[in-house]
């Protein structure tokens, strides 16, 4: 076996035996300097050189414009509002997991961070309210996958630094995935809920002035994605310029809704550090993975072999999808993106693929992977705090997986669900 065969397996398992990323990919990167005595000051210049990529300053900007959110009482209002605007429909709390995830998923970042979040806000009340820990549970995992596709989530800037794709571009392009999910789900959730027997939260019709004391303190917030792309588009400010843009607003919203003390500030300071060191070395260690890649010319081989094996563009994406799913079951998914997405960018670009089409097909089967068993990580961060078995989990599932094999499919093969907005507004 050659050195580079060897050294891709070797990731490979240390990822499914669930050592951490950055360690996986460094110690995989070293080990090839050192089995082909390639000269080591490559390697830490790969390794520095991937830290200090320009769109990556968008990134802790975005994990503390987020942190920042939930001290200032942001997310509170945000599920006010979901409640006051669900009430009426089947499902109730379950559709406020829905909503919610949708409203501030972008701004944690992370599918496993907004399950979390949700697992502990939501799932107590769900149950008290009469739900069974396991559909909770499913819930609160399956709509913990729409956040990769909202903008600003950093999975999208990761997937454009990584594959030299507009930034702006993408989170244009995360909107209509996002929103076609959520309202799929949210439909499914409608259907299923009605059949189970779990009634709206209300009857009668919510009065207007209990929906304006909701509404109105939570238009401020859900302005910020607004004022994000806007501003981007229109050419204000970029999208690094953005995320400062976003620490202002939501410092500024901290002082407007009086919640946000110096002790908040100086946690959240703390928490972002943390989030961003984590990001950081595994996208460091991931730049001199990739380099090594593409010394071994291993991305083009790889695309050569794959457009002369198989026959057209439909049936590489198929192909696509079912791999990447199951990657997903044991890998996490910025992981994944990391190591497998400048393997398969250029394969779609050589099959005449748009770039951002591909990429929100790419983010969508990495999440579904990881609502997948054995491994899933959603299925193991969310049962983890709910303390839901497995078991209970997976059976209670099976109906998601034919909704999303239904979504992945129309957005595999419906280019303008992810195109249209870009095109419209680009």
């Amino acid at each position: 076996m050659n050195t580079m065969g060897f050294i891709c397996i070797l990731l490979l398992v240390m990822l499914f035996l669930k050592v951490p990323v950055f360690i996986s990919v460094m110690t995989a990167s070293a080990l090839y300097f050192v089995m082909t005595g390639a000269n080591p000051v490559i390697f830490a210049q790969q390794v520095i050189a991937g830290a200090q990529s320009l769109p990556l300053l968008a990134i802790p900007f975005f994990v503390m414009a987020g942190v920042f959110m939930n001290y200032t009482g942001v997310t509170r209002r945000i599920m006010d509002m979901c409640s006051v605007l669900t009430a009426r429909m089947y499902g109730g709390l379950a559709q406020v997991n829905v909503l919610l995830s949708t409203l501030m998923g972008g701004l944690s970042g992370s599918s496993l961070a907004d399950a979390a979040m949700e697992a502990k806000m939501l799932v107590p009340s769900m149950r008290a309210h009469g739900f069974s820990n396991a559909f909770s549970s499913v819930i609160t995992a399956a709509s913990g996958m729409v956040v990769p596709l909202i903008p600003p989530g950093t999975g999208l800037i990761i997937y454009a630094c990584i594959n030299n794709i507009s930034v702006g571009q993408l989170f244009i392009a995360g909107i209509g995935p996002g929103i076609f999910l959520t309202a799929t789900l949210m439909l499914f959730v409608r259907y299923y809920s009605k059949a189970r027997g779990y009634l709206p939260e209300r009857k009668g019709r919510v009065p207007w002035s209990e929906k304006r004391r909701a509404i109105v303190p939570a238009l401020p917030a859900l302005m910020l994605p607004i004022i994000i792309i806007g501003g981007v588009r229109v050419g204000i400010f970029t999208a690094n310029e953005a995320g400062t843009v976003a620490i202002v607003y939501s410092l500024l919203l901290g002082l407007c809704y009086r919640e946000m003390r110096i002790r908040d500030f100086l946690r959240g300071c703390k928490e972002t550090v943390t989030t961003t060191s984590s990001i950081m070395m595994i996208v460091a260690a991931a730049s001199c993975f990739s380099w090594i890649l593409t010394k071994e010319q291993v991305p083009q081989s790889f695309a050569n072999w794959m457009v002369h094996t198989i026959s057209n563009k439909y049936v590489f994406l198929l192909s696509v999808n079912i791999f990447l799913i199951i990657v997903g079951m044991f890998i996490e998914g910025n992981a994944s993106m990391i190591v497998l997405g400048p393997l398969l960018h250029p394969v779609a670009v050589a099959f005449g693929i748009d770039p951002i089409h591909f990429a929100m097909v790419y983010i969508f089967n990495c999440t579904i992977g990881a609502f997948t068993p054995p491994m899933g990580t959603l299925i193991f961060v969310t049962c983890g705090i709910t303390k839901c078995p497995t078991r209970d989990f997976i059976k209670e599932s099976i109906p998601f997986y034919w909704l999303f094999l239904i979504d992945i499919l129309l957005l595999t093969y419906f280019p303008p669900l992810s195109t249209f907005l870009v095109n419209l507004i680009y």
